[in-house]
């Protein structure tokens, strides 16, 4: 696996994620102290994410961490009914968070404007600090994650993630959690030397795959499977663990190539029950666990906690995922179709 000789700006930027989580861990330290005392006292009654592509994945994960560690229950918005049908929504004692590499999109920035103008609490977590986001939230945090040039996200993600268990560790005001993510440099930086060099032989002439997970590693099998549509022109869907069983298992045949995320916690054993059960209905599977887990195709680096180990997990991923684009003749930092910036209403 190539991980220091950088073939593409999407290697290079991917394989970089850890000095800047180190940067981000050094910055900003006070507003997300002020802002998760903010959030003890307030107690919002309704917790929104406001997020696109990448950023909704990260947005996902936040939502996972504040629903499991803070017991509130966190809603995806739907923007379409703040930017068009402009709809009556109640905002006051809520908190939007939206999340963003650019803070350019309307679809974006509108919702939280109107979330702020009602009295809700808004947060940006955002790479471009100057952005019309980070000034139309009351609460700006930056990613710290740099220009990012190629047009798949790799660092900004992976700092994004990190915002996310920033901020709900400064809610619940645990001292661990935070001693945990900042760990997270050295963790990162070996992820970025793990070998999935067999998923790229198995994946180089492949047109489709699924990608699963469940919990904490269902927004890191939504982001793999963007991905590789983005870089590599593979058909991608992903699922969570608990619903291929239903519609999804009627695409198994034999060879079908199946990615599958089991990170540690509860949900772990029924992900390798799960890769046992579709490599007996002829799959070909690439089950990413931890070394400790036999059956694993490809291993899975840790986190200093579970909570975390999505972070790393996704880290093992890019690199993967930007030599399969090479393998496949393609050019991941030129996506076709696509630029760096996406604008919707």
């Amino acid at each position: 696996m190539i991980s220091q000789k950088f073939s593409s700006l999407m290697l290079q930027e991917a394989c970089s994620a850890a000095e800047h989580v180190a940067l981000q861990l050094q910055r900003d330290t006070d507003s997300y102290a002020a802002l998760g005392a903010r959030l003890r006292s307030a107690q919002p009654a309704n917790v929104l994410t406001v997020a696109r592509g990448s950023s909704d994945h990260a947005a996902n994960y936040c939502a996972y961490l504040i629903m499991a560690r803070l017991g509130r229950i966190v809603a995806s918005l739907p923007m379409s009914l703040v930017t068009l049908y402009k709809s009556p929504l109640q905002t006051r004692d809520a908190l939007a968070i939206a999340i963003s590499q650019s803070g350019q999109s309307p679809d974006v920035i509108e919702p939280i404007r109107y979330f702020r103008e009602g009295g809700a609490t808004t947060v940006a977590l955002v790479n471009d600090a100057a952005s019309p986001l980070a000034h139309s939230a009351e609460w700006s945090l930056p990613l710290h994650a740099g220009p990012e040039l190629s047009v798949a996200a790799t660092k900004s993600f992976i700092t994004s993630l990190t915002a996310a268990a920033r901020l709900v560790a400064h809610w619940q005001g645990d001292a661990e959690f935070l001693a945990q993510i900042g760990a997270l440099p050295a963790a990162l930086q070996l992820a970025t030397e793990t070998d999935w060099s067999t998923a790229i032989d198995v994946l180089a002439p492949a047109s489709r795959i699924m990608v699963v997970g469940r919990g904490t590693s269902f927004p890191v099998a939504l982001e793999a499977a963007l991905k590789f549509k983005e870089t590599s022109v593979l058909q991608a869907e992903a699922f969570s663990g608990a619903e291929i069983k239903h519609g999804p298992m009627a695409l198994i045949n034999e060879g079908y190539p199946l990615l599958i995320f089991a990170t540690r916690g509860p949900t772990q054993a029924g992900l390798v029950k799960l890769a046992e059960e579709m490599r007996g209905r002829g799959a070909r599977v690439l089950l990413a666990a931890p070394a400790d887990v036999s059956e694993r195709d490809l291993t899975l680096p840790l986190a200093p906690t579970p909570d975390l180990d999505p972070i790393v997990a996704i880290q093992a991923f890019y690199v993967m995922a930007a030599n399969l684009s090479i393998a496949r003749g393609l050019d991941p930092d030129r996506p076709r179709h696509l630029s760096k910036v996406t604008k919707t209403n």
